[in-house]
């Protein structure tokens, strides 16, 4: 099953030849994987698809055509392997690192970007950086703290905040925020906290 020249969803048939034909008899020098021969057509488009029995199960991945009738699929189960490893290193790499939720739209304060709120609002504050609040998510951690759209959060923890990504990099942690806000011609502070992502 694959898109050959774009066209979904197009089926061909064969018949399994081998479910052991070895890398090495294709050429790949530094291949260690055994590969499923049909007699499948694949055509440009086809390969990633999968490669499926009278059952309607996945045996394999369509990979590669050396000549008309003679085309490869990588078996299922090494794929499964595969996969199952990759999302082993994944979560090894992942533990114990949990982004937080705060619940903010924002922006990275820029000159262009000041110029462009004042012209909707000439009270705008003199500002030459921090952090635009766009938007506040109801019911979120920001909600909570009092955080209203158009604020901006100048200081994150007595440090100025540049951008955006100084914010995000903080919710890495698992640890309150002391936000300094400026509101019009007002600095407060706000106590933020965070939450893990709502699913």
């Amino acid at each position: 099953i694959g898109s050959p020249f774009a066209l979904q969803n197009t089926v061909t048939t064969g018949i399994v030849s081998t479910a052991q034909r070895d890398g090495k008899e294709l050429g790949l020098r530094d291949s260690d994987m055994d590969y499923i021969q049909t007699d499948a057509i694949i055509n440009y488009g086809n390969s990633g698809g999968p490669l499926v029995n009278l059952d309607g199960e996945v045996i394999g991945i369509n990979t590669l055509k050396v000549a008309a009738g003679i085309s490869f699929a990588i078996p299922s189960d090494r794929i499964t392997r595969f996969l199952n490893d990759s999302l082993g290193k994944q979560n090894k790499g992942t533990q114990g690192m949990k982004k937080r939720f705060i619940g903010i739209r924002m922006l990275t304060i820029t000159e262009a970007l000041v110029e462009e709120l004042r012209q909707q609002n000439p009270d705008f504050p003199d500002v030459s950086s921090g952090i635009y609040v766009h938007e506040v998510v109801p019911h979120s951690p920001a909600q909570k703290g009092g955080i209203r759209d158009g604020d901006i959060i100048v200081k994150l923890n007595g440090e100025p905040l540049m951008s955006t990504s100084d914010l995000k990099e903080a919710l890495n942690q698992d640890t309150t925020l002391l936000l300094e806000v400026r509101r019009g011609n007002d600095d407060l502070i706000n106590i933020m906290n965070t939450e893990p992502p709502h699913k």
